[in-house]
């Protein structure tokens, strides 16, 4: 209990900027509290950003979240901490000191525009996050086209000046003079009064299930993965194709329970991989 002799802090912090951390941010807001929503992404919107359509009305998820995302960025009470981690928390209720370390992105946040110059020269291509790892994008990217914040972010581990010093052809090309290498970590400590947790969750990595084939045969993915080849905004513009060959299958199978309801990883029940399969056999049947 907080000592009634010391004041309390009317601000709340909010870990996790999907969608629970974002309604709750937005539900705090218009209750008159002060809001910082963080976020260990470039980007607030979580899984359900990535989602094709949600259940059970397979509406759009984007158009859903979309919206909210950016009633977030306008709302003057939320502050976006997006690109940080929470690295220390003491105090007691009503009287919280949160310490934050925030990446850099090596881009101004304040001048870049998300115009994507930068990215179409970058000559380096990696992996896409996003579209986990199906397709390709570059060094210095948006994660996504509905980015909030909507800020160019370089990633330091493939970017050829952060690890060799070679190029830096992005910086010439960025008309706002966004680009900016000297960047470093930056350590943020806040005061509130309430924490909220919604961190989420993470995809099972199924290649610990050997027997299924998963991470060794192209044309096993998980449902995360499915989903963004469902998507009309992901690898291959909402055609279903198989990722070995690029041809549309002709049979589709579901596996479900894989790293639930089993002695070597979890005993419980998920308790949506049934809807979520349905749900998906439902859209690839309106594919093909």
């Amino acid at each position: 209990m907080n000592n009634q002799s010391t004041p309390l802090t009317g601000s709340v912090m909010v870990v996790g900027g999907g969608i629970g951390g974002i309604q709750a941010s937005l539900d705090l807001s218009a209750l008159g509290f002060k809001v910082y929503l963080v976020e260990s992404s470039p980007i607030i919107g979580g899984k359900m950003a990535q989602l094709d359509k949600t259940f059970p009305t397979n509406d759009c998820s984007m158009c859903i979240l979309s919206p909210k995302m950016i009633e977030v960025n306008r709302d003057p009470n939320i502050d976006i901490l997006a690109y940080a981690e929470l690295e220390t928390v003491a105090g007691e209720a009503g009287d919280f000191t949160v310490t934050l370390q925030k990446k850099p992105r090596y881009v101004k946040a304040d001048l870049c525009t998300g115009c994507g110059t930068c990215s179409t020269y970058c000559p380096v291509r990696i992996p896409d996050p996003f579209n986990e790892a199906i397709s390709s994008t570059k060094a210095i990217h948006l994660l996504c086209s509905q980015s909030v914040p909507a800020v160019s972010t370089i990633d330091e581990n493939h970017c050829l000046f952060l690890t060799e010093k070679k190029c830096k052809i992005c910086a010439p090309v960025c008309k706002k003079g966004a680009i900016d290498f000297t960047q470093t970590k930056e350590v943020i400590t806040l005061n509130v009064g309430a924490i909220i947790v919604t961190t989420g969750y993470q995809i099972f990595d199924a290649s610990l299930a050997g027997e299924y084939g998963y991470g060794r045969i192209k044309n096993v993915v998980n449902s995360l993965e499915y989903e963004r080849i469902l998507n009309a905004a992901g690898p291959y513009q909402g055609e279903i194709m198989r990722p070995s060959d690029g041809k549309i299958p002709g049979k589709i199978a579901w596996i479900q329970c894989v790293g639930s309801r089993h002695h070597r990883f979890h005993p419980y029940c998920s308790s949506v991989c049934c809807a979520y399969a349905v749900k998906q056999v439902i859209l690839t049947k309106e594919h093909h």
